[in-house]
């Protein structure tokens, strides 16, 4: 059975009224550190993707998808999933990858890092991992196309789930085109089931290799 990320809930942004304004000037905001990350390259049969992983902010679910590339797990993997949602101004869902559960390439589950404890977020191009129950993941990944920030943590819903949300571990730094690009081939209309019906590619696209590129860059002092 494929790993999978739930389907994403038609969350509205409703804005907040301004507040009154003041005549003090605003405190400045204090400046944003950097964090350490570590580069990887995605190298796919319809051109490359470069990540920016978050191994500071997110140490235990960037570190295990590092161990995937240094062991060469992802190489001749997929991306087998593309989901669309039907609102929103297209391209918009997200693209799906990874080991599929083989027995041969997956590692054990990993600990889950909310949202809500890295400070990262389901934005555009954000990097998430797929799984059944928080703490189930393994070698499954997605990639956010726009912002998908209903799937964050959320801990004031009363959903234990949803309270949890998906764990982020990194971001798009270039290759998006091929995001895109991949996320826009048809699916087979007769692949999956239930609502994962529709939405896995006809022809998936392989993953040939991953590999780091670069030096992990050093934290601020």
């Amino acid at each position: 059975m494929i790993r999978f990320l739930a389907a994403l809930a038609p969350f509205a942004l409703i804005a907040t009224p301004l507040t009154a304004q003041d005549d003090s000037p605003a405190p400045a905001a204090p400046p944003e550190r950097d964090y350490e990350t570590q580069m990887v390259l995605i190298e796919t049969s319809m051109g490359d993707i470069t990540v920016s992983l978050e191994t500071e902010r997110a140490p235990i679910t960037a570190g295990n998808f590092l161990r995937y590339v240094d062991e060469d797990r992802f190489d001749g993997t997929k991306f087998y999933r593309a989901m669309h949602l039907d609102y929103g101004e297209p391209p918009n869902g997200l693209l799906q990858g990874g080991t599929q559960m083989h027995p041969d390439r997956v590692r054990d589950p990993i600990a889950h890092e909310p949202t809500s404890a890295t400070g990262l977020s389901h934005t555009d191009g954000a990097l998430s991992m797929a799984r059944y129950a928080p703490g189930s993941a393994t070698g499954d990944f997605s990639i956010m196309i726009k912002d998908q920030t209903g799937l964050d943590a959320n801990p004031a819903s009363p959903e234990p789930n949803l309270q949890q949300g998906f764990a982020v571990f990194g971001y798009v730094i270039d290759g998006m085109e091929v995001v895109h690009a991949i996320h826009a081939m048809p699916p087979d209309p007769d692949k999956g089931e239930g609502w994962m019906k529709g939405q896995l590619l006809a022809e998936p696209v392989e993953i040939i290799d991953m590999r780091r590129i670069g030096d992990a860059s050093a934290p601020a002092g």
